[in-house]
């Protein structure tokens, strides 16, 4: 592998600095323009960070840990009908992708497949096709868990009926999501000379990257030859995202003196998961951090009436435990596996812009 940084590559990293740089600016100049309205009690927030309570913390981290070896299994099982290979060797790439991710952001989402294809010395194409039907899974297991909590919400929770209309239009989604889904795995080659066509006129580069995309996601469907592989993804994609959503409950749990997050139930959890999710998209190198945890906090204000400075330290503990704390174990296998982060980015922003 060429030491050199491709040219497209070098501008994608560029315009990610930039885009942060820029990002930072203007938050920085927000929160000086609002200082005076601004009443944060920093002293009352670092009293709320200590005094939560380690075992929930802890426990969180074990769970999302244990998500990341669910992950290594269900690429397994996507895996299977083009290569066998033994959850095992895929370990070490899920938890050095999200600690990427959790690093520089989403622009590195590509390097799981990379480091895949690296490891398996299978083609980076199978390993994106997997990956695609992967995000599929994703999508399907929290829009249905999603849909259930909302829709089944406690009548006495604040905000009842909004929640469980919000439930019913996440369930209906969700099933026309899955109906296109099958759609496409029929008709792929159409779908994708259709989105060639309508966005060619805007876009050269968005219609090759999207006609690639929609190519991917109908190549992994169809890797799916039978009902008990997707029986089994699906089980393992809905067991690993009720732990995510463990990891939210352990980590509101961690604050007992605080009635509104120690009394904490599935629907709200799953509120809240939803909240992190639509965040966590566009999330950026490091700033992404701080939007993250002002994310989370404002849903736990408004939804829940948690004060300013709970609400705060319960976001930045959601953080550690479920992206922050992968951190170690990624930089670790890294190592071990003769890989450097860097590489792996790079590599990952070249397939992007490929």
């Amino acid at each position: 592998m060429s030491s050199a940084t491709p040219p497209h590559s070098r501008v994608s990293q560029q315009h990610t600095i930039t885009i942060t740089l820029v990002a930072l600016l203007l938050l920085l100049a927000a929160l000086w323009l609002s200082r005076s309205r601004l009443h944060f009690d920093w002293p009352m927030l670092a009293h709320e960070l200590r005094h939560v309570s380690l075992p929930y913390v802890c426990l969180g981290a074990a769970i999302t840990y244990s998500v990341i070896g669910l992950r290594a299994v269900r690429w397994a099982v996507l895996l299977a009908p083009m290569r066998k290979v033994p959850s095992r060797d895929l370990l070490s790439a899920q938890f050095i992708g999200f600690t990427l991710i959790a690093l520089l952001g989403r622009i590195t989402d590509l390097a799981r497949p990379w480091l895949i294809a690296r490891r398996t010395q299978t083609a980076f194409a199978t390993q994106l096709a997997v990956y695609s039907i992967e995000r599929a899974f994703d999508l399907g297991a929290a829009a249905v868990l999603f849909s259930l909590a909302l829709l089944f919400a406690p009548r006495n929770m604040p905000h009842h009926e909004a929640f469980a209309r919000a439930g019913i239009v996440s369930l209906v989604v969700m099933l026309a999501l899955a109906g296109f889904a099958l759609l496409l795995r029929s008709a792929g080659d159409r779908a994708s000379a259709l989105a060639s066509r309508l966005l060619r006129p805007l876009s050269p580069t968005l219609a090759k990257s999207a006609t690639q995309r929609i190519l991917d996601f109908r190549e992994g469907m169809r890797s799916i030859s039978s009902v008990g592989e997707f029986l089994a993804a699906l089980a393992l994609s809905l067991i690993m995202w009720i732990g995510i959503a463990a990891v939210y409950w352990c980590c509101a749990h961690a604050f007992p003196a605080l009635p509104q997050l120690a009394t904490f139930n599935v629907s709200a959890t799953m509120l809240l998961l939803a909240t992190a999710m639509g965040g966590s998209l566009l999330q950026l190198p490091v700033l992404g951090w701080f939007t993250q945890i002002a994310i989370l906090a404002a849903a736990l204000r408004g939804f829940f009436a948690v004060p300013l400075e709970p609400a705060t330290a319960c976001a930045a503990v959601m953080l550690f435990a479920t992206t922050l704390c992968i951190v170690p174990a990624g930089i670790i296998l890294a190592h071990l596996g003769g890989i450097t982060l860097r590489d792996a980015a790079r590599s990952s922003s070249t397939q992007r812009t490929a």
